[in-house]
């Protein structure tokens, strides 16, 4: 798993023991993510949906015929304390993205 994120939310993924790559612009995050989908070997990149809501449609093309990485937008940390139902929020998530409501 890797994590792209601003620099400072990076830092908290770095420190809980996950890979994450820092991008202060849309386009730096563009550029980490395209890095990690052609190194390959990551099962799921998440991605902070303020640097890039949409990372299917970044690496598009790069994804043409594989199956992984599964990429999942995810909120950034102003995002994620400014929503008071943060459990709700995540489960919104999961579901978007694999598809099946999942209780946490």
């Amino acid at each position: 798993m890797a994590v792209i994120a601003d620099p400072e939310a990076a830092q908290g993924f770095r420190l809980a023991g996950l890979e994450a790559h820092a991008a202060r612009t849309p386009e730096e995050a563009r550029a980490r993510l395209e890095e990690l989908v052609e190194k390959g070997g990551y099962a799921l990149v998440a991605v902070d949906q303020a640097l890039l809501p949409e990372p299917e449609r970044a690496v598009e093309r790069l994804m043409r015929g594989k199956d992984l990485p599964v990429l999942l937008p995810i909120a950034g940390l102003k995002e994620a304390f400014q929503n008071p139902d943060v459990e709700g929020y995540m489960r919104e998530l999961v579901k978007r993205t694999i598809g099946f409501d999942i209780k946490l």
